[in-house]
């Protein structure tokens, strides 16, 4: 697809309502999917509402400004998220630690992936990773998101089973709409239902807050390195995999480049690190978000502003999401990842020299197991690569 880049940029004529409720989606997805976890790790650490509306507004700033420049850039729909993995890891680490000497760890962490992008490791890595494999890995990392679906029919059967049928009446009719038209139904239910709950909303803009970075040993070692692993293994490594499984050749040097900039520059104001996303990008690249794979790119774009309209309304970004209920949320990404899980699973079983390993990277992945810290997607790929050497090992 990289054809593209040399015809007229129109991100707004490319876009289609299908490609902007892709975004919001996207957007929605990933914030109330981790969103929680970053206000129990500021909690724990002692850090004040500020500092948390700040960490956020720092995050939320960053993914937008890369999500659009990077999806503009590439004409790819190139989805940029804070680091999950790393928000539950904070949860016990962050505790303890002088938020100054917190902040020096960030800025380490993200200085990691700046020096693997610029000198084009990463690149090299992806390269050497089957088609097959890569594709398993994001119908694996897919997978398990989806299952919640059935979860949340045990706890509201109407108004997933509404969804789910709203979605199967829209792929009849309207291809292009049916999460959309899960999404109205979905709302429409919630309220009829008085499952929408909006008294603690309060619209207030956040206030980023500036905090001198300080540098020690300790703090590297127990947060600045498990942070650079986790981005890697969790978020960077399946995140590229989305992309080249949906077909978009994107280098990798660049991305990870970009973002580790990025996330050094936002690092005093609490950020984390901004990696490559796999969950939300599989959203905005599937046939759901735009018929024209040349055009997907423009789901990403709006994402990024959603956003920063987030971002912008930090402080109250956790009431906000919370007035929606739980199941809602989760049938919708569900329903919104279909696409992408079937495009995962038939590439991954199309080769069939390639299929025991692809399954297995399936399997390992899907299994959401953690090794030293590590989660699956890493094991996944590495299980997969393993077995493949294994198969087509032969004796001289």
């Amino acid at each position: 697809m990289t054809d593209v880049t040399h015809s007229r940029l129109r991100p707004l004529a490319d876009s289609s309502p299908s490609a902007i409720v892709a975004g919001f989606i996207a957007m929605l997805t990933g914030y109330t999917s981790s969103l929680v976890l970053m206000f129990q790790a500021g909690q724990a650490a002692g850090l004040s509402s500020g500092q948390i509306s700040s960490w956020i507004w720092a995050l939320s700033i960053g993914m937008a400004i890369c999500s659009i420049g990077l999806s503009l850039r590439y004409r790819a729909p190139v989805m940029i998220a804070w680091s999950t993995p790393g928000a539950a890891l904070l949860i016990s680490s962050l505790p303890g630690v002088p938020y100054g000497e917190a902040i020096g760890a960030y800025i380490l962490a993200s200085g990691l992936i700046l020096l693997i992008g610029l000198t084009g490791t990463f690149d090299r890595i992806m390269r050497r990773v089957p088609a097959s494999l890569a594709a398993a890995l994001l119908a694996g990392v897919l997978f398990k998101i989806a299952l919640e679906i059935c979860n949340a029919a045990q706890q509201q059967t109407v108004l997933v089973v509404a969804m789910l049928l709203a979605y199967l009446l829209g792929k009849r009719l309207l291809p292009r709409y049916a999460v959309l038209a899960a999404l109205i139904v979905g709302c429409v239910l919630a309220g009829a239902s008085g499952l929408l709950d909006f008294h603690a909303f309060e619209l207030k803009l956040a206030t980023p807050e500036w905090t001198t970075p300080s540098f020690s040993l300790s703090a590297a070692i127990s947060i600045g390195i498990p942070l650079f692993i986790v981005a890697m293994a969790s978020q960077n490594l399946p995140g590229m995999a989305v992309l080249r499984a949906n077909g978009y050749d994107v280098p990798a040097s660049p991305l990870l480049s970009t973002t580790g900039l990025a996330s050094i520059l936002l690092a005093p104001f609490g950020s984390h690190g901004i990696h490559m996303a796999a969950i939300s990008a599989a959203i905005c690249a599937s046939p759901e978000a735009h018929e024209d794979p040349a055009k997907r790119y423009t789901a990403a774009v709006w994402c990024g502003v959603f956003y920063g309209i987030a971002g912008i309304f930090g402080a109250t970004l956790a009431a906000l999401f919370a007035a929606l209920p739980k199941a809602l949320i989760l049938s919708i990404a569900a329903l919104a990842l279909f696409a992408s899980i079937i495009g995962g699973l038939t590439q991954a079983m199309n080769e069939p020299k390639e299929r025991e390993a692809a399954l297995i990277t399936f399997l390992v992945t899907a299994s959401g197991m953690s090794l030293f810290s590590v989660g699956s997607a890493f094991w996944g790929i590495v299980a997969g690569m393993l077995t493949l050497a294994i198969l087509n090992w032969r004796k001289a």
